[in-house]
């Protein structure tokens, strides 16, 4: 293991605590996925032990011209811990965030664990799927001012923070999940619109990557897991006293308030 590796996962703990750190350009290559996974490796483990639980996965880099800014030709994934989730009409509270931004998804959440030993089709992960909700990621970089390489992200957990559901949830039968509209608002405005084919081309694809990025790391989605497909339309920037309120059409509604928790 490489004493970089260790050096920048420590400074990424200490960034949730002190605030914004440099890119790690220092410590790995721009472009090293592998490391990058290495490092997120090392903080899931810490965290683990420190008795954070994992609720599932979020895909990340699901737009091609995030791809493209970046110089990457895939997503990424990160760890979804249970206290990252944010009760739907809940409040998300400032003290937690660097620098947030929301972004609307849709969730899969699985009822069997999927199979070892062979490549996952969609249609093996759609026989998984228990429920279909509509989802907002609030994502947040440690690295200042958003200066992030794709080694930058995956290091530091896919820039995730938290994670708020619908309450209402739909079987996978039946549900479209590739020309479903989303309109995201900020403050009752309309600040973002997409599609479900936004996502990687269909949010089954982008789990179906995740499935085997996993399998091919030596781990995999088992039940209960949630899995955050990527986002549908341009990610909001957040400011303290707004509401956010995501509808994705024919899957549900969710919502959250980004304030001081009291």
């Amino acid at each position: 293991m490489s004493e970089n590796w260790e050096i920048a996962a420590i400074r990424l703990r200490e960034a949730y605590r002190t605030g914004q750190v440099a890119p790690l350009r220092d410590l790995i290559e721009p472009n090293d996925g592998d490391g990058a996974y290495a490092i997120q490796a090392i903080n899931t483990r810490y965290w683990q032990e420190s008795g954070r639980r994992i609720a599932g996965r979020k895909v990340g880099l699901t737009a091609k011209a995030v791809q493209q800014q970046l110089g990457v030709s895939q997503p990424d994934f990160g760890i979804l811990f249970e206290d990252m989730r944010v009760a739907n009409g809940g409040i998300a509270d400032t003290g937690r965030f660097l620098q947030p931004k929301a972004e609307a998804e849709i969730a899969l959440v699985l009822k069997a664990d999927l199979p070892e030993g062979s490549a996952i089709s969609e249609n093996d992960l759609a026989a998984c799927v228990g429920e279909v909700r509509a989802a907002i990621e609030i994502v947040d970089s440690r690295i200042a001012d958003w200066k992030i390489t794709f080694a930058d992200t995956v290091s530091d957990n896919g820039s995730s923070a938290a994670f708020v559901l619908s309450d209402d949830a739909l079987v996978l039968d039946g549900a479209d999940l590739y020309s479903c509209g989303m309109v995201l608002e900020q403050n009752g405005q309309i600040a973002s619109i997409g599609a479900g084919a936004a996502c990687l081309g269909h949010p089954l694809a982008a789990a179906t990557w995740l499935a085997n990025t996993l399998q091919g790391q030596g781990d995999r989605l088992r039940a209960g897991d949630i899995i955050l497909t990527g986002a549908l339309g341009p990610m909001v920037a957040l400011q303290p006293g707004d509401h956010i309120r995501a509808v994705v059409g024919g899957i549900g509604e969710v919502s959250f308030s980004y304030g001081e928790q009291k």
